[in-house]
């Protein structure tokens, strides 16, 4: 298929929400679709069910979804950064079909219960007043979560709205001109995942099934309960097992059949079906309907007489330990999207206004003054106009402790504030806010790839035609040993059954979806999983030291008084002179003394100081050459306190007139920008971890030198202008190692982009989310060893989910062609090989 674009066309991007993929064959199908579409290339990810697909910007949409269902799928437009989802009926008002029980359900458009929801009051519309949809931002979730959801109300203007509820068997259909009135700002679909109405048909089957399997089983292996006419029994109840209960596995292969594609669908259908069908022609025309006959069943072997031999129990059995391995894997995949969840649930439903009306928060705009009460989540990002509280930010940035808010700070929509009322000026609304663009960070890394996923896709993409080959050649090659047609068939059948693809397609999506999500609810951004693959491999961590090792604000740390003074009388009267003014240092000395006198008569001395009076008294603070430009010698103590803060940081030196009125220097006020409590620990943690700091820095080598000291940092580069610094990485890759960057995300972001690993504490800016490959969501240099911690397990989890993944079908098909695995066996352990993926995975919810 191709498509007549212009080359020249910039490029645009879309994400495609695909339903009916059940293993990795699936998404190297829908890969191989799209990319025959001339200028596309796309990206296919399994365990969110979506594509993110890069396109020439002239091109119709609709193409895209053409491919998709050309390859067997069906598939819906999600908006993007400069994507059209204007693509006509097909991209966005078809009505798909869908085999909800087959595939695991995927991020659907924000549905309410029944239908469509007014964006006020809550209550269910008719679908015809139903309003247009804006976008909301909120993840792509895991498979199983195709359920009705809350609104979040985060899109300014939005409308909230329903697609059309699911039936029984997963129908599906889209409101017309959903999606034409979407954003193409990038949006994701938010989910409460309560009730799984996506997995409750599975369920049904299941336990239906299950009931009728318990008889057939214990018939076909139990030869005391074999009465007459046992067999006849078995058909009756295995019958409804296979066509209703297996009927999910079916439909997805006729489906994929008319496509001529082949997927682990294919293998089911095929192998339940010999076994049935085998059966059926026994009874009829065969011995084994005969009245009175008994056979036994080996686990680990095939029977041998070919027309005695009924596989009813095989067929039953395999049928329910299939549906049984699907409903297990949609819940556990269901989990692995609960944090990203949780953090997207924060967002506020109404906001209230400062003369006390009550809006949706769609309705909210950007400087509209609203109220937060004690207890209430805040609406939306803002500035805080009136009032003081305590925020708890914990599910944005894993600080447990509230953050104290007042007049001047900034507030993040979905935090909650107590002790207090506030006032609030929106600063942003919608997309535009902290949650939005952290959804949009996350789903970016879950939609993905890393290098050995697309080893394992293309692994994937031949498997299940080569496994229907070997089932032939396993049958052939039993028949011409000479040993029975019963012997080769059940070892062809159990080839069939065995052989799993899902474990192979869902080993990296599966570990990347729960530890992005993990990250995310530690207050650490992953941006994708190159980023992680980096993270496993760094050997030397360089460091910022503004910002990062340090506050980087500056505060007073050390107030030397001069023989007989006092040391808070003396910071009372320097703050006074200091007050009026923009320098940092003046900042730092008037927040350290707290409330005091104002002073008069202020005369500035550009680049010295500044001296006024205070109390009827001139006092003088500034640089050293200024005390001794007034005529105020230093005593040795006030000398040596100089000598030593100047190669920590910035020295004030300060005194006033003597009841002569001849200027003594009555103290020295180091000022300094201060070194993080949790810096210490957090570099001796890297260093355990075999990470070699390296602290990099624009600040001169003294007190670089100091911090590095203070830190036990060896390595320093200290006076390295912004551009410097990326000659300093180089430097340190031409020396073979891996290197980490971490800065502020501002003044380093150039160096952050040279790096093999971009970290940086930007507290969420968009200019750290932009410029680095982890962002740290809150200024705590402990969050690079989480960070660098969460990245290895993630890798360590990935490694063990492929190595199982690959070594079970090893191991597992020579030995079903070798016989020595009866067919139920089969279907018990390729049902729960995808699910030893999952819940591997699941172990990184409890990643710190």
């Amino acid at each position: 298929m191709s498509e007549n674009t212009d080359a020249t066309a910039p490029a645009a991007e879309a994400v495609l929400d695909i339903e009916g993929m059940t293993c990795a064959s699936c998404v190297a199908r829908v890969e191989k679709r799209l990319g025959r579409v001339e200028g596309v290339t796309a990206a296919v990810n399994l365990a969110t069910e979506t594509a993110r697909v890069r396109y020439p910007a002239g091109l119709d949409t609709a193409a895209l979804v053409g491919a998709v269902r050309a390859a067997g799928y069906d598939a819906t437009v999600r908006a993007r950064g400069g994507a059209r989802t204007t693509g006509g009926p097909s991209s966005a008002t078809a009505e798909p079909t869908r085999d909800a029980e087959t595939t695991a359900p995927r991020a659907v458009p924000v549905p309410a219960p029944g239908g469509e929801i007014d964006a006020t009051t809550g209550r269910p519309l008719d679908s015809a007043s139903a309003p247009s949809l804006s976008p909301h931002p909120a993840a792509a979730f895991a498979p199983g979560e195709r359920e009705s959801a809350r609104t979040h109300g985060v899109a300014a203007g939005a409308h909230e709205h329903a697609s059309g509820d699911e039936n029984l068997s997963g129908a599906h259909s889209t409101a017309p001109g959903a999606h034409e009135h979407a954003s193409a700002d990038a949006h994701v679909h938010v989910h409460d995942t309560a009730d799984a109405p996506g997995t409750t048909p599975l369920r049904v089957r299941l336990w239906v099934s299950l009931g009728l399997a318990v008889p057939v089983v214990a018939l076909g292996m139990i030869p005391a309960w074999q009465f007459p006419g046992w067999q006849w029994v078995s058909l009756v109840l295995a019958t409804p097992i296979v066509l209703w209960g297996g009927w999910p596995f079916h439909r997805a292969t006729l489906r994929n059949a008319r496509h001529g594609a082949a997927t682990m669908d294919t293998l089911i259908t095929l192998g339940t079906f010999a076994a049935y069908l085998w059966s059926v022609w026994a009874l009829v025309f065969g011995s084994a309907g005969r009245i009175g006959i008994r056979h036994e069943v080996m686990l680990f072997g095939p029977v041998h007489d070919a027309t005695s031999v009924v596989y009813f129990e095989v067929a039953a059995a395999v049928t329910v330990f299939l549906l049984l391995g699907r409903v297990i894997e949609q819940r556990s995949t269901r989990r692995a999207g609960a944090a990203l969840r949780a953090l997207l649930d924060l967002g506020a439903r109404e906001a209230e206004l400062a003369d006390g009306r009550r809006i949706d928060i769609d309705a909210l705009a950007v400087d509209d003054v609203f109220v937060v009460r004690p207890g209430a989540t805040v609406a939306t990002d803002g500035v805080v106009l009136e009032g003081r509280a305590s925020v708890d930010e914990s599910m944005l940035t894993g600080e447990s402790l509230p953050v104290d808010v007042g007049p001047g700070s900034s507030v993040t929509g979905g935090t909650i504030a107590s002790g207090g009322r506030l006032v609030v000026r929106a600063t942003g609304v919608g997309e535009q806010t902290r949650l939005a663009r952290i959804a949009r960070l996350v789903e970016d890394a879950q939609l993905g790839k890393s290098r050995v996923q697309r080893l394992a896709d293309r692994i994937s993409g031949v498997f299940v035609p080569v496994v229907i080959v070997l089932a032939a050649l396993t049958l052939v090659a039993w028949i011409v040993a000479g040993q029975p047609v019963a012997a080769g068939f059940t070892a062809a059948v159990a080839v069939l059954i065995i052989a799993c693809p899902c474990a192979l397609g869902l080993a990296t999506p599966i570990a990347i979806l729960v530890g992005t999500g993990r990250g995310a609810q530690l207050g650490i951004l992953v941006t994708g999983p190159a980023a992680l693959e980096s993270a496993e491999r760094i050997d030397t961590i360089v460091l910022d030291k503004t910002g990062t090792l340090t506050s980087g604000r500056m505060s007073v740390a050390r107030v030397t008084p001069a023989e007989s003074q006092d040391a808070a009388d003396a910071l009372r009267r320097i703050a006074a002179v200091e007050r009026g003014s923009e320098h940092p240092v003046a900042h730092a000395i008037v927040a350290a003394a707290g409330e005091g006198p104002v002073a008069t008569d202020l005369e500035s001395l550009p680049g010295r100081g500044v001296v006024g009076t205070v109390d009827g008294v001139r006092v003088f603070a500034g640089r050293p050459e200024l005390a001794a430009e007034l005529g105020a010698a230093l005593p040795d103590a006030l000398a040596a306190a100089v000598a030593d803060g100047e190669q920590r940081g910035t020295v004030v030196v300060a005194g006033w007139a003597d009841a002569a009125g001849a200027m003594r220097a009555r103290a020295v006020i180091e000022v300094a920008d201060t070194v993080r409590p949790e810096s210490a620990r957090a570099v001796a943690e890297l260093r355990a971890m075999g990470l070699e700091p390296v602290l990099l820095t624009g600040d001169n080598p003294h007190v670089a030198a100091a911090v590095a000291a203070e830190l036990g940092i060896e390595r320093v580069r200290a006076g390295v202008p912004p551009e410097g610094k990326l000659a300093e990485i180089a430097a340190l890759r031409g020396e073979g190692r891996t290197v980490a960057m971490v800065g502020d995300g501002v003044n380093d972001a150039a160096a952050l982009a040279s790096a093999d690993l971009g970290i940086a504490m930007g507290g969420g800016t968009d200019a750290a989310l932009h410029a680095s490959d982890v962002a740290l969501m809150r200024d705590d240099p402990r969050g690079i060893v989480t960070a660098v911690r969460l990245s290895r397990r993630t890798m360590r989890v990935i490694r063990g989910n492929l190595f199982w993944a690959f070594a079970y079908n090893v191991a597992a098909l020579p030995l079903a062609a070798l016989g020595l695995l009866n067919p139920m066996l089969a279907g018990a352990a390729m049902a729960f090989s995808s699910v030893f993926v999952v819940l591997n995975s699941l172990r990184l919810r409890r990643a710190a």
